[in-house]
């Protein structure tokens, strides 16, 4: 073991070492996490700051556990080089996290949810510190093969111990690439606030609490030394965390999820994820901006279907974000003429459309209600359908607008993939009943291309 680094005159402690590492591994994790998540906070900032809270919260921690000391020699107790605990730094770090959430503004489980990769692989680093000067923390005697002896430490051993600091090393290196991993789920759709931060506090305070069995620290209660205790009620206290964060999200409708994801990221182009199907075996071909939207290539497609049959009246059930709604203004702006009446059922998401649509320069070609697309009332004829609203309603839209429908325009029911079998069986069976034809286009969500019966005459 080595406890200190000699550089001539200068003798650096190398558990300081490897504590300055850590927090460099932890800033680099951070700002990219920060990046990802397109999150308008400064990283050089809140990790500097983070750092002096979290050295002074670990040594005040520290300290506080050992009260006689602190009392008999305050001032060589407060200034050594050595004694720092991991939870009291956890805790100014987090009061530091509140600070910052509160000065930009962003929400606060969102913030810990980008710090919590960084704060596992920054512990993992900190714990080979801990290994290398030898402080103490290794475990009770061994005798299996990787048991290790610290003759030289800053707390000598000749036994042969636990490695502990390499069982939390290994530990923490786990949870960082499991808590990455969540992170970036939370990047490409909606996910519950908070969850990354949960797992964070739940996993490493549980892999705290069973190392701290072979650990040589003094018991206080129940038989747990302090650490245990900690550590029991950070795994607690995350697995409450993470049962209410995810009880509110469940409880969210899932247009109004896509909408405070929205809120946080924006627009944002991604793979397609929806499984593969037999007519669409390679979805990832293809292109996303959420869940519900159409996919890129569709929206595409349904814009250079307007330009090709310069439709006079289309009619959109379903405005959700209103992104295809723009699609379809922009052909309808290169005709020179036409207008889309979409409409959206759900006020709040109404209302995020309707900021979309009048931010796009594209109100001239637009009629944004917000009713039930049951309920809306069109005059005269419909050259295009475009029924994307929720799914079970798909059927009645058609059946509903069909009369009105121009013979040779144009029906389109998005979600009509095998696997997504309500819409393709709905058109299906208006096909069967002899009222439209159909063409299902192998995309991965599926779409209908329909016309009605009597246009094929």
């Amino acid at each position: 073991m080595l406890p200190y680094l000699e550089i001539g005159r200068l003798q650096l402690p190398t558990f300081g070492l490897f504590m300055w590492l850590a927090f460099m591994v932890a800033y680099f994790v951070w700002r990219e996490d920060l990046r990802r998540r397109r999150m308008n906070c400064d990283p050089n900032l809140m990790v500097g700051v983070i750092v002096v809270a979290g050295v002074i919260g670990a040594k005040l921690w520290h300290v506080l556990e050992s009260p006689r000391e602190l009392l008999s020699a305050p001032i060589i107790t407060l200034f050594s080089r050595d004694g720092f605990a991991w939870f009291g730094g956890l805790l100014a770090g987090v009061a530091a996290i509140v600070f910052f959430a509160r000065h930009y503004k962003v929400p606060l489980l969102t913030l810990m949810d980008s710090a919590s990769p960084a704060a596992a692989l920054g512990y993992a680093v900190g714990r080979i510190g801990c290994l290398v000067s030898g402080d103490g923390d290794y475990g009770v005697p061994t005798t299996l093969p990787w048991g290790m002896s610290f003759p030289n430490g800053l707390v000598p051993t000749t036994a042969r111990v636990h490695p502990t600091p390499i069982y939390e090393f290994l530990a923490g290196i786990l949870i960082f690439i499991y808590l990455w991993r969540q992170g970036k789920k939370a990047t490409i759709g909606p996910r519950p606030q908070g969850h990354v931060v949960a797992e964070f506090f739940l996993l490493s305070g549980l892999s705290r609490f069973l190392v701290e069995f072979i650990r040589i620290n003094p018991k206080i209660f129940l038989g747990m030394s302090n650490a245990q205790v900690m550590g029991l009620a950070s795994a607690i206290g995350g697995l409450v965390l993470l049962v209410v964060v995810k009880k509110r999200f469940k409880a969210l409708k899932g247009e109004h999820r896509i909408l405070e994801h929205f809120a946080q990221r924006g627009d944002v182009l991604q793979p397609e994820y929806h499984r593969a199907t037999p007519e669409c075996p390679h979805p990832e071909r293809w292109s996303m901006y959420d869940s519900m939207t159409a996919e890129v290539e569709v929206l595409e497609f349904l814009r250079c279907l307007v330009t090709t049959a310069k439709p006079n009246v289309i009619v959109e059930t379903g405005t959700f974000m209103g992104i295809s709604t723009l699609w379809l203004a922009e052909g309808l702006k290169r005709n020179g003429f036409g207008k889309v009446i979409t409409c959206e059922y759900d006020p709040k998401v109404f209302v995020k459309a309707k900021e979309r649509i009048e931010a796009s320069g594209l109100t001239e070609w637009i009629e944004a209600r917000n009713e039930s697309s049951l309920e809306t009332r069109v005059e005269g004829q419909i050259d295009m359908l475009f029924s994307d609203s929720d799914p079970p309603l798909r059927e009645q839209e058609v059946r509903r607008f069909l009369p009105q429908m121009n013979p040779h325009g144009l029906i389109l029911m998005h979600d009509a993939s095998s696997h997504l079998k309500t819409v393709r069986a709905a058109a299906l069976k208006l096909e069967q009943e002899g009222l439209i034809t159909v063409v299902l286009m192998p995309t991965p969500r599926g779409l209908v291309v329909a016309q009605k019966r009597e246009g094929r005459k």
